[in-house]
């Protein structure tokens, strides 16, 4: 039988004792807002005593710790995260190095590291005397040749042009870091291959998005009670805050670093999309009386409500569901115990008649 422990964690979180206990003990981790015990006479001795007397009567919630694997994915999902980050330093530290030696490339191309604007600045760090860009220009571009000769009138010392080709070779070595790394990622999640094929039925969601998401929640759904456990574990639930029937404030938590970034990315792209209406008129709905930043949130919300129930019951998406329940009952007419339920639904108490 498996010795149970409560694990208290009162700064960072280590993998490194759980790592040793969690194949011979059932552990329980806890956070320890949830233990403060009565203020006075707050001893070493009297803290574990009273988590020990907590824990014995399981009043103890523990905090979500995926399963190993899962927990190896997450960490290289993360650092493929923070790969990005890097590239994006890079770039725009590139695009200071231009802007400081007077080259506007960014005024006359969308993308600074595109195909057209890489061969030309290839070419202004080979030779930074004058010459004519039109052979380096790729023939799609919709930009004057005559505008993009002048946005590169500039000129370029030798310590920005070395500042600049380190920049490149950085960025070379962090796309084959981040290709390689992919390609282990890819290998790791070839165990949770199904639930990745189900959370891709939804709206917004591609398959490394898919993999990231799978990577943080995990595919069991059972550690978490409903879908607003989840919700509200991921960042996505607005606060109750009401006091005097005021309501101050519905600011969703700081919960779900790394989980929240990726469900807005996909709930930006399934409003773009007209394949699915019922997230696109559910967006315009709530942006009209609450502004976009609210209405991403509850659309990102809707997506991961959609991924809890779809890996629960273990099938895909269905927007019917959603088109089903916004469309009027063709019988106006309800029972009582219907009435009830809708009253009920709506916060009231119905009590029964005297």
């Amino acid at each position: 039988m498996a010795k149970r422990f409560e694990l208290i964690c009162f700064t960072k979180f280590s993998d490194e004792p759980w790592n040793v206990l969690e194949l011979t003990c059932d552990l329980v981790l806890s956070h320890p807002k949830y233990l403060k015990a009565i203020k006075g006479k707050k001893t070493d001795k009297r803290d574990a005593k009273w988590i020990a007397d907590m824990f014995k009567h399981d009043l103890l919630n523990g905090s979500f710790i995926p399963p190993a694997e899962i927990r190896q994915l997450r960490d290289l999902v993360r650092y493929h995260t923070k790969l990005t980050s890097y590239t994006t330093g890079e770039k725009n530290r590139a695009q200071n190095c231009l802007t400081v030696s007077n080259i506007k490339l960014d005024d006359v191309f969308s993308d600074v590291f595109g195909k057209s604007a890489s061969a030309i600045t290839e070419r202004l760090l080979e030779n930074n005397d004058p010459f004519d860009v039109a052979p380096f220009v790729d023939g799609r571009c919709k930009t004057p040749i005559e505008q993009i000769q002048a946005a590169v009138d500039g000129m370029m010392c030798a310590e920005q042009a070395e500042k600049l080709r380190i920049i490149r070779s950085h960025m070379d070595s962090l796309a084959l870091c981040k290709a390689n790394l992919e390609s282990e990622i890819l290998s790791v999640a070839e165990k949770f291959l199904p639930q990745i094929n189900l959370v891709t039925t939804v709206p917004g969601i591609q398959s490394f998005s898919a993999v990231a998401i799978i990577g943080e929640i995990s595919a069991d759904m059972s550690v978490f009670e409903t879908s607003r456990h989840l919700c509200s574990w991921a960042g996505l639930s607005p606060q109750n805050d009401n006091s005097a029937g005021k309501k101050k404030t519905t600011r969703v938590s700081r919960a779900g670093v790394y989980l929240k970034p990726i469900l807005v990315q996909c709930a930006n792209a399934a409003i773009k999309s007209n394949k699915h209406p019922e997230v696109r008129n559910r967006y315009n709905t709530i942006k009209k009386r609450r502004g976009h930043k609210k209405a991403i949130i509850a659309i990102a919300r809707m997506l991961l409500t959609a991924i809890y129930n779809i890996l629960k019951k273990n099938e895909p998406y269905n927007a019917e569901l959603y088109r089903q329940s916004n469309k009027p009952p063709v019988q106006r007419e309800v029972t009582v115990e219907q009435a009830i339920f809708i009253l009920q639904r709506q916060g009231y108490l119905v009590t029964a008649a005297t």
